[in-house]
């Protein structure tokens, strides 16, 4: 208990550190570079620590997305210079996060057995996309799409999950879900529309959060395991 209330402490730190890098521009590149994938790497440690998850089969999924996860965050972080397609390559790397990411909240749960919020969460993101669509390059219009509907499924399946059993766990994963859909809609807004203020704040913030209620929601605080 205390090594994760340490760890806890840790991946606090590390993530400010890596907000104030991005937001410091070129000046906090080293801090940038240094703890924004070392934050994801500690939330990875954070998961193993979990001996005993609700269901182990949403743990491994849940760990396969986060190595994705950390993918993401080298591809999107590294500047045009050294990668050109690092956009792309950021894109896939959390497409496939946010696929298991889904299926580790299918492991015990229905899929989409509360089809409102995903209607909703469709919704408002159909708003969104309507209004990015003219700034998004053609190129890239087809991958935008798949990827906002994978992430929305994740999402929308987060939340359903948490209507579903109403514990502290799934909501918590249910918060999780959306955090990741609001830094992802930040991200696309500050890319194709127009910069926003604060916008590594925001992004960095929501997406920190996400990972780790996702992460703390697997574990089974009564000590038993099922799945």
């Amino acid at each position: 208990m205390q090594q994760r209330k340490w760890l806890d402490w840790g991946i606090l730190i590390s993530g400010v550190l890596a907000i104030i890098g991005a937001m410091a521009g070129e000046n906090g590149s080293y801090l940038h570079y240094t703890f924004k994938p070392l934050t994801t790497i500690l939330i990875f440690v954070r998961l193993m620590l979990i001996t005993t998850p609700i269901n182990r089969a949403s743990w491994r999924a849940i760990m396969l997305a986060l190595i994705f996860s950390l993918g993401g965050d080298v591809f999107l972080m590294l500047p045009a210079s050294l990668l050109t397609a690092g956009f792309e390559l950021g894109l896939a790397s959390f497409l496939v996060a946010h696929l298991l990411f889904l299926i580790g909240f299918t492991r015990d749960a229905r899929l989409f057995a509360k089809p409102l919020p995903l209607v909703l969460l469709l919704l408002a993101s159909a708003g969104n996309l309507i209004l990015l669509w003219p700034f998004i390059s053609a190129a890239l219009q087809l991958p935008v799409l798949v990827y906002m509907l994978c992430l929305l499924a994740m999402a929308g399946q987060a939340v359903s999950r948490a209507l579903q059993f109403r514990t502290k766990a799934s909501t918590m994963a249910a918060i999780g879900g959306v955090a990741f859909l609001v830094s992802d809609t930040f991200i696309a807004f500050n890319k194709f529309y127009t910069p926003i203020p604060a916008a590594p704040l925001i992004i960095l913030g929501t997406y920190y959060l996400a990972l780790y209620l996702i992460v703390v929601s697997t574990e089974n605080e009564a000590g038993s395991l099922s799945g």
